[in-house]
């Protein structure tokens, strides 16, 4: 297994100075190293891994893909980059997007300014020099104006806390922490738990490489034919004639991707005009079954109806009927956990050196030292992959053990949750500015759309600062608490409230139970963005004076 960071070996060392300290190098950072750069600030990045990417260079397990389509999924900030750019298919690879990362980093001379193989440690608030003292692994200090999160909403891995796990003898991996030279599974018994978004994609490859192939699945997922294909350079084409008005649409579209709005009702047709329809859209992919009607997203009774025919899809496509309706969600409406786009998941289940073992009926009780255990006795594996997700949007955040004003703790103030105002910001954390932070609409949307969207603000921001002479700059508690009722307040009117998912931190044992990505829509948010910034920064207590770093 490769480690997540390293262990503090060396002593201290010199305190070195930035105007701004970037924590990742993924595609957040990256534009935010682009943006500070450009105003003329000294910037360093720090990465723990040993590349650009991000989400891209960690989760190189097999099959991984981007589940929103290449052409919408990449910068806009440069005309030129998006026009030299080909992706060589319509939903990307993971090889691709991290080969258009270090594209991106090379043509803007970004790794000169990046610190790779270096991981915060520890961030604490001088309040008398009013910089951020930033404290790495390997025992560096920094001290900065500003420190600008770039961590990612989906980076802090999650293993499940399995007895006896230390005791097995063979090798084990999480999906988002794969091996940088891949693994050999070919003639391997191996274990696959969780069949999240990363174990849809995983098991159909791994099964094809694998002697045996066990799935262990907690909680049926709701999954849709993605209809990968190379993408036709004549489409593509059309697309870079008109770029900008793509770029247009999604950036004020509710997802950051854009589709035209839907008229009807799942409710106000009869039921063989909504089973073609749906037959249709199954046809298109996820994105043409959710577009299919107007309410699917929003009406329990209207979500119902898209859920059963994805039943049936399942039971169409796999054979066994007792494995059919093991794979079959229930409890929750469709969408409300991540809807999984997938490349023959279901057809996997038909194969036979594949087997579906049910944790809800026959849950895990032990890691052994050749596999694990459950209530129907022991399985036998070479090698386990944990396909077990993160400890989303808060969990990056919380493990750079940050320090505000007064002592005040980052994880003391999130211990019921987290609070943002606008989630760029917190109140008592001066100068510290996060990316698709909680309270923003991040994985609920095309995330390069919204990490554009972010990255310029907060840019902006800083450029504004700085003209004025202002030193810190921080949300105003009130403000922040609005904003806090209003995430939560728009997020009951939603039926994200129904499922337990990990939007909430229900994965996590011991998390507050909070939703935490903000459900009114990218175009709403921009635009209360765009407000606050043309009204002075309004719900922002601004310090003038000098800055002593």
């Amino acid at each position: 297994m490769e480690s997540e960071g390293r262990s503090a070996t060396k002593a201290a060392e010199p305190l070195t100075r930035w105007d701004a300290v970037v924590v990742g190098a993924g595609f957040a950072g990256m534009y935010m190293l682009y943006r500070l750069r450009a105003l003329g600030l000294r910037v360093t990045v720090l990465e723990t891994g040993d590349d650009v990417g991000g989400t891209w260079y960690w989760n190189c397990y097999p099959g991984a893909r981007v589940d929103v389509p290449s052409l919408n999924y990449s910068y806009s900030f440069s005309p030129d980059l998006q026009q030299e750019w080909s992706w060589p298919e319509v939903y990307s690879s993971q090889p691709d997007l991290l080969r258009y990362a270090r594209h991106v980093a090379d043509r803007f001379d970004l790794p000169r300014d990046i610190q790779f193989g270096t991981t915060v440690s520890r961030a604490d608030y001088d309040e008398d020099a009013s910089a951020w003292v930033v404290h790495t692994d390997a025992g560096g200090r920094m001290l900065a104006q500003y420190l600008i999160a770039a961590v990612g909403c989906l980076s802090a891995t999650n293993v499940p806390d399995y007895q006896g796990l230390d005791h097995f003898e063979g090798e084990w991996y999480h999906t988002g922490r794969w091996p940088k030279g891949g693994v050999d599974l070919s003639g391997q018994r191996v274990a696959v738990i969780g069949t999240g978004s990363s174990g849809v994609q995983a098991i159909p490859v791994i099964a094809e490489q694998a002697a045996h192939l066990h799935v262990f699945q907690r909680t049926p997922n709701y999954s849709i034919p993605t209809y990968n294909a190379p993408l036709d350079p004549d489409v593509e084409r059309e697309w870079k004639q008109i770029y900008a008005e793509h770029r247009d649409r999604d950036h004020n579209s509710a997802g950051g991707i854009y589709f035209p709005t839907p008229e009807r009702s799942a409710l106000d047709v009869e039921p063989e005009e909504r089973q073609r329809l749906f037959e249709e859209g199954w046809q298109k992919g996820a994105f043409g079954m959710m577009q299919t009607f107007n309410d699917l997203r929003t009406d329990l009774r209207a979500n119902d109806t898209v859920a059963d025919f994805v039943r049936q899809q399942i039971k169409r496509i796999v054979k066994d009927p007792i494995v059919a309706e093991t794979l079959c969600p229930t409890g929750y409406p469709l969408g409300t956990k991540r809807l999984c786009m997938d490349t023959n998941y279901f057809q996997t289940f038909n194969r036979p050196n594949v087997t579906l073992v049910d944790l809800r009926a026959h849950p895990i009780l032990e890691m052994t030292p050749t596999g694990l255990r459950t209530d129907q006795g022991p399985y036998e594996f070479d090698v386990i992959v944990f396909a077990t997700g993160y400890d989303a949007m808060t969990g990056p955040l919380l493990r750079m053990n940050i320090t505000g004003r007064s002592g005040y703790r980052l994880a003391e103030k999130w211990q019921d949750g987290p609070r943002t105002y606008l989630g760029l910001g917190m109140a008592g954390f001066p100068n510290l500015f996060t990316i698709t932070g909680p309270g923003s609409p991040s994985v609920l949307t095309n995330m390069i759309v919204s990490i554009e969207q972010h990255v310029d603000f907060i840019a902006e921001m800083i450029d504004n600062m700085r003209r004025r002479a202002v030193t810190r700059i921080e949300p105003d508690e009130a403000a922040e608490d609005a904003w806090v009722a209003h995430v939560y307040e728009v997020s009951q009117k939603t039926l994200y409230k129904y499922a337990e998912s990990w939007y909430l931190g229900a994965n996590i044992a011991g998390k507050p139970r909070v939703f935490m990505p903000y459900v009114g829509g990218l175009n709403a948010y921009r635009r209360r963005c765009d407000q606050v910034a043309a009204r002075g920064y309004e719900g922002f207590v601004v310090t003038a004076g000098s800055v002593h770093a």
